[in-house]
């Protein structure tokens, strides 16, 4: 399965910006799951520069700034994405009891989960209280196969928490999430996280696309995909395994991955540093186009 994915986003400015910097995560990963073929980067304004580097997670990071003033920023990045079956994983590793997991993860004795054990570790969007500690234990009981313990976790978040656009922010703290049971996609990947490293469990942030389809015999509007978020759980021998919240479903082929890291603050998609500007609004349109 091959994607064309275009990812455009618009900043617009109160005042004229003079002068800004930026980092851009929009180069999809390559890995087990998928393979980025291609991915061109297009400024308006264009760029003074434009350079990469690969970030501690293993994210492509483009640099660039623009020294033309301007009102309006527009960043596109159009890649080409291939994607496999995720169904080949190694399955027995499914049915490894949660409790040996966290304790390979406390003692961890090759480079692979020892470098998962980082995730265990509360990241700035990712503190839990005791009462999460306690949602997370009614899914991972006593000897429960580790995927079977988390599709239930994920399941409940699905049926118990509301999504409500506009209900949060980015620094909405996840106790008022888990109070009032409600927010976006982030918001139930970084609950998620929190859940599991409660619990001594690695957790990741997983920023993407999902494809999304028009009500029957519409045609699909041009901007109408979403980036998204979900989590995925380290397995020892098996690697990460993806799970979405928000849809209750292990991603597949309507999932592509662009960034991972500890939380949101990792993988954002284009931050940098403005001078001048004033107030801004943001505009963000996804487009995904299936190659069968």
């Amino acid at each position: 399965m091959k994607y064309t994915v275009k990812h455009t986003t618009t900043y617009s400015y109160s005042e004229p910006v003079n002068l800004c910097q930026n980092h851009a995560r929009l180069t999809p990963l390559s890995n087990q799951y998928q393979q980025c073929l291609t991915t061109e980067i297009v400024t308006s304004p264009t760029v003074d520069y434009l350079q990469s580097f690969i970030d501690y997670f293993g994210n492509r990071v483009s640099v660039f700034d623009i020294p033309t003033q301007h009102e309006v920023l527009q960043v596109t990045a159009v890649s080409e994405v291939e994607i496999y079956n995720r169904q080949q994983i190694n399955m027995l590793g499914w049915q490894m009891p949660w409790e040996s997991v966290v304790k390979a993860l406390a003692n961890p004795i090759t480079p692979q989960t020892l470098k998962a054990a980082e995730f265990t570790l509360v990241s700035v969007f990712t503190h839990y209280q005791a009462e999460m500690r306690a949602y997370a234990l009614q899914s991972f009981t006593p000897n429960r196969p580790i995927v079977e313990a988390c599709e239930d976790l994920m399941a409940r978040i699905f049926t118990d928490f509301q999504y409500e656009s506009g209900a949060t922010t980015i620094s909405t703290p996840l106790a008022e999430v888990f109070a009032s049971k409600k927010g976006v996609c982030q918001d139930f990947a970084h609950f998620a996280l929190a859940c599991l490293r409660s619990i001594g469990l690695a957790g990741r942030y997983v920023s993407g696309y999902i494809e999304t389809f028009p009500p029957e015999g519409q045609e699909k509007l041009e901007g109408a995909d979403a980036t998204h978020a979900w989590f995925a759980l380290y397995l020892p021998d098996v690697g990460w395994v993806d799970f979405d919240p928000t849809n209750n479903v292990l991603p597949n082929d309507q999932h592509i991955t662009l960034a991972v890291g500890r939380d949101f603050a990792d993988v954002t998609p284009l931050k940098g540093i403005v001078f001048g500007g004033g107030m801004h609004q943001l505009a963000v349109a996804v487009d995904m186009k299936r190659h069968d």
